[in-house]
């Protein structure tokens, strides 16, 4: 996994986890990366530092802390994280894989031309809202999921 920080052009900034940097080439190529504040489909890499640990226990006085880095994240994030991924790994096991054809397998059980399963796999944003209009229930997966043929 790589964890890339992200903006949209409105300058919203958030995290985003792919399997590879040709994961995120290929999801911003096909409209999938979305801002999860506003919406936004214009989505790239923001600048990154690097996150450089204090020489031993040194801390600045008198400067609270305005961020979080991973590594200080709290166990209770933690472990809501890892809870919700956990979730999601299980719902995914009686789940059945349908790649690019998402959207076209999602219709076909809403409006009765195929019995009713639990799929996941990928749609574009116009995709997800045009389906939701139509009454059908999707949503995002919390995490990225690799399309079966390419796990190693």
């Amino acid at each position: 996994m790589i964890v890339f920080d992200l903006s949209c052009s409105d300058g919203h900034r958030f995290e985003g986890w792919f399997g590879s940097s040709g994961d995120y080439a290929e999801q911003k190529e096909r409209g999938l990366l979305i801002c999860p504040q506003c919406g936004s489909d214009s989505v790239d890499k923001a600048p990154m530092s690097p996150s450089v640990p204090a020489k031993g226990n040194a801390r600045r006085t008198g400067q609270p802390s305005t961020q979080m880095t991973r590594g200080d994240m709290p166990p209770e994030v933690k472990q809501a994280l890892k809870a919700l991924a956990e979730v999601q790994a299980k719902a995914l096991e009686k789940s059945t894989w349908v790649g690019e054809n998402f959207a076209e397998k999602a219709r076909s059980m809403h409006y009765g031309e195929a019995d009713e399963a639990p799929i996941h796999g990928q749609a574009t944003k116009d995709e997800a809202e045009d389906m939701l209009a139509e009454g059908i229930a999707v949503a995002p997966l919390l995490f990225p999921v690799a399309p079966p043929d390419e796990l190693n």
